[in-house]
């Protein structure tokens, strides 16, 4: 934007701000005091507080400093920092009807740019509960089970092109979560490259991602006249950025759902999220608003996973990442998978239950660095007090619920910086309770998509393990290259590209025919 919109923002900050930097004080009725946490500066808050690329990590070190509830404010905007898993129980699952909206400025923000149609955002409403039964009905734990023969053979595919291409792991990875939610969502086998309708959503979902960012939220929240600038005004570019991507959200719902009708009416649409919903379309009454939610339900499921860059890809590059640096870990997990189904087929979802130490595996690697380090911010719907403190209506939560520093609780989860997954295993080596369920959030906002997503890191996970080794490389003189994780800030974070090397198990190597002798 020019000087001209900057100077006219500027001055109307300063005005609006003059008026509306404390909200809760003149918003509070009781005589309870804020949760602790650090001072605000005039107008601002704690905007220079907060690490913009790293944010849970400001959260963490507050929590440190100020307990596990923390109050903050973004320029006019109330946050409350949850850094406890037991507080995120009590607020977010015990007084989930209190604490189960998503921030108005969030929700402005996404109709501005076209994504108004997001369930994620949606607020608590008849709207959002159809949207969730929608969600439920695809990714139920029952229904969930009907995708785990998909789910192997995507797992396989992985493998054949970790034979083939082993260097291009990362994009392997990609593909890998993106084939899946496609299949589950709309019955679509993705191309392996220049798909006609992935072209679609990544246009959609890469505008979005550029335009739909939380200081964009603030300021347009904040400086809510912004938003009616017409699209020719000096400086607002951002204005001509929201049409476009408004057009782009209407090609993405539209696209992928007009595949699963011509699939209909051709007779060759497989199970998926959107043709069984369409098939129940007599139950309800208004078709025109169901048929809606479909189509917004189902881009959404597979939308935001590609927003997120896939947290099952992020998740997978972790595991990766942790197999390089602590080989001991992947020797142990490999003698088991050995020991209890051999060498000549490859795991299934039967042997998930005599393998305990995989199953450990997983849960340490969404422990050790968690793909997604914050929630989705919810919001208070009413005022409220906890342990004496009062949370005003309207504040952020969540946004906040710092995973990383559940994850770095030292009482629960000593030494949290090592791969330890024995912590998840009791004495005699069987599993324990500890599902580390706080990686796909909590309340009634909790990742309806959370079995699926189990499901696809475990065949992944076993898969990868029982076929390859995973190694550091080496230089030409034959020395390890040290491996230094730099990871990616953003919505989700994982490991940038890191040298590894992906070596078949089977002596004599490994070949595509081998591979399908396997399955």
């Amino acid at each position: 934007m020019d000087y001209r919109l900057t100077a006219l923002a500027a001055v109307s900050l300063v005005a609006y701000g003059l008026v509306s930097a404390w909200p809760s004080r003149r918003r509070n009725p009781t005589s309870h005091p804020l949760p602790p946490g650090p001072k605000p500066l005039p107008i601002v808050g704690n905007v220079l507080g907060i690490n913009p690329s790293a944010p849970w990590v400001s959260y963490t070190n507050w929590g440190k400093t100020y307990g596990e509830l923390v109050y903050s404010r973004l320029l006019n905007q109330e946050i409350i920092v949850i850094n406890s898993e037991e507080v995120a129980k009590e607020l977010l699952e015990r007084r989930s009807n209190n604490y189960s909206d998503r921030p108005a400025i969030i929700r402005m923000t996404n109709d501005f740019f076209g994504w108004s149609f997001n369930s994620v955002m949606v607020p608590y409403s008849d709207r959002w509960r159809l949207h969730r039964r929608l969600f439920h009905q695809a990714f139920r734990p029952e229904a969930a089970f009907n995708y785990h023969p998909m789910q192997l053979r995507k797992a396989r595919e992985l493998l054949h092109n970790l034979v083939e291409a082993p260097v291009d792991y990362v994009a392997h990875l990609q593909t890998h979560s993106a084939s899946i939610i496609m299949s589950v969502v709309y019955g679509y086998e993705t191309a392996p490259r220049d798909d006609p309708i992935i072209g679609v959503v990544d246009k959609a979902v890469n505008l979005a991602v550029a335009s739909i960012r939380p200081e964009v939220a603030a300021f347009l929240g904040f400086l809510p006249f912004l938003r009616h600038i017409p699209s020719w005004f000096p400086g607002a570019s951002f204005k001509r950025t929201a049409l476009l991507s408004q057009k782009y959200a209407d090609d993405m719902i539209e696209a992928p759902f007009q595949f699963v009708e011509k699939s209909i009416a051709a007779g060759t649409a497989v199970p998926s999220m959107v043709s069984d919903s369409l098939k129940r379309i007599a139950e309800y009454d208004g078709s025109d608003g169901y048929v809606q939610a479909i189509k917004e339900s189902s881009v959404t499921a597979f939308a935001v996973i590609l927003i997120l860059a896939s947290q099952t890809a992020s998740t997978l590059l972790i595991f990766v990442l942790a197999m390089v640096l602590n080989p001991e870990v992947q020797e142990r997990a490999q003698a088991e998978i050995d020991s209890v189904i051999g060498t000549v087929r490859l795991p299934a979802f039967e042997d998930r239950p005599s393998l305990p130490y995989i199953e450990a595996v997983l849960r340490e690697t969404l422990r050790w660095h968690p793909a997604v380090p914050l929630s989705i911010p919810h919001a208070t719907t009413s005022a409220d007090v906890y342990e004496g403190y009062f949370i005003p209506q309207g504040a952020f939560l969540s946004d906040i619920m710092a995973f990383l520093a559940m994850t770095r609780n030292e009482v629960k989860y000593p030494s949290p910086e090592e791969f330890r997954p024995e912590r998840f295993l009791d004495k005699d080596g069987q599993i324990n309770d500890d599902t580390v369920s706080f990686a796909f959030g909590a309340g009634r906002r909790i990742c309806v998509g959370r079995h699926i997503a189990d499901a696809s890191v475990w065949s992944a996970i076993a898969s990868i393990l029982a076929i390859f080794r995973i190694t550091k490389c080496r230089d030409k003189q034959g020395n390890e290259i040290d491996v230094n994780p730099d990871w990616t800030a953003g919505v989700t974070s994982h490991p940038h590209h890191f040298p590894c090397k992906f070596t078949p198990r089977a002596p004599g190597g490994m070949t595509a025919e081998k591979l399908a002798q396997m399955f």
